[in-house]
């Protein structure tokens, strides 16, 4: 019994499970001859895999692919298509002794729809003796002939029950063929989408590191332009106090003249020989103009300990790096829609 149903369950008998064994997973019938075996043992009716494989390969290309519907294997078929698959005999040969088994038994040899064997056939409502054989189309529902003959589908369209069966069971197949599809394409999606998220990551990496040895190289430039720079600051430094030290010596060279010039006048002027004054003054009057002249050495210019010629302006160059930046397309930053 049923714990949540509260109804009683019968067993599964042996004769079901063997049919159950034999069924096409595609058209849910039993297997119909001939049998072919994929290359994952499973089985297939070879009308429903050629089925499938025109689906999958419309245009009738030589080999082609498609997928088992039991455990989505992929078959890869060569130029024979699916009769280049090899026939399951066995199956076949155990299809005809359940077939033979059941005619035995009062069968009447057609392959009836899988059911339940012990669930009796629906009765119709309105005439309780007589089997739901046949659809109304009008109506989209099955009915017994008694009520096409006289009942309230009297004037309405039918179909044998067995065609509305098989068309139904076509489309539900279709549409899980169809939601196959979906599903695969939605795999391929996704497994392009983590593709592409590792290509994106492997170029930003790529990014991040030439951006990196841009940097780097440009640091070597400035650094190196700085040592320049500073090397030539140095240079004229050192010429300019080389120059006002040469020019401080001469002066001093010329004081210390001077101050002997002016001792050596000292010493005249306060002799008291006017003879002896006469000889010397003349002379000493030349040396003393001499003296004036060379005291008028050359001076720096004014402005001479500026440095300012040696500024460097970066307000260009900074205003260029501030400019600079990644270029980001606008299509290239998001995803297409």
């Amino acid at each position: 019994m049923d714990i949540q149903t509260g109804q009683l369950v019968r067993p599964v008998s042996a004769m079901e499970s063997l049919e159950k064994q034999l069924s096409c997973p595609i058209c849910l019938d039993m297997f119909t001859k001939p049998v072919v075996i994929l290359p994952c043992q499973h089985n297939l009716c070879r009308g429903c895999a050629n089925d499938l494989y025109e689906s999958r390969n419309p245009y009738h290309y030589s080999g082609g692919t498609f997928r088992c519907p039991t455990c989505r294997f992929e078959v890869v078929l060569d130029r024979h298509g699916v009769y280049g698959l090899q026939r399951n005999l066995l199956v076949e040969n155990i299809i005809d002794i359940y077939k033979q088994q059941q005619e035995s038994q009062g069968g009447d040899g057609e392959e009836p729809p899988l059911k339940d064997k012990d669930v009796k056939e629906p009765k119709c409502k309105e005439h309780e003796d007589e089997r739901i054989n046949i659809y109304c189309v009008s109506c989209q529902t099955p009915t017994c002939s008694m009520c096409k003959v006289f009942g309230q589908h009297k004037d309405c369209d039918v179909s044998p029950l067995h065609t509305v069966y098989q068309s139904q069971k076509n489309e539900l197949r279709l549409a899980m063929e169809l939601l196959a599809t979906g599903n695969n394409c939605i795999q391929a999606v996704m497994a392009q989408m983590d593709d592409t998220c590792k290509l994106i990551q492997e170029n930003g990496e790529l990014k991040k590191r030439r951006l990196g040895e841009s940097f780097d190289l440009l640091y070597a430039i400035m650094e190196e332009r700085k040592g320049q720079l500073l090397e030539r600051i140095s240079q004229v430094e050192q010429d300019k106090v080389s120059t006002l030290r040469n020019m401080a010596d001469q002066y001093k060279q010329q004081l210390q003249v001077s101050n002997q010039l002016q001792e050596k006048l000292a010493q005249s002027v306060q002799s008291v020989g006017a003879a002896q004054f006469l000889l010397t003054a003349k002379q000493l009057q030349e040396e003393a103009k001499q003296a004036a002249r060379a005291a008028q050495l050359k001076r720096p210019e004014p402005g001479y300990e500026s440095m300012e010629h040696l500024s460097l302006d970066t307000q260009e160059a900074e205003a260029l790096l501030g400019l600079h930046g990644l270029h980001t397309g606008g299509r290239r930053g998001r995803p297409g829609l």
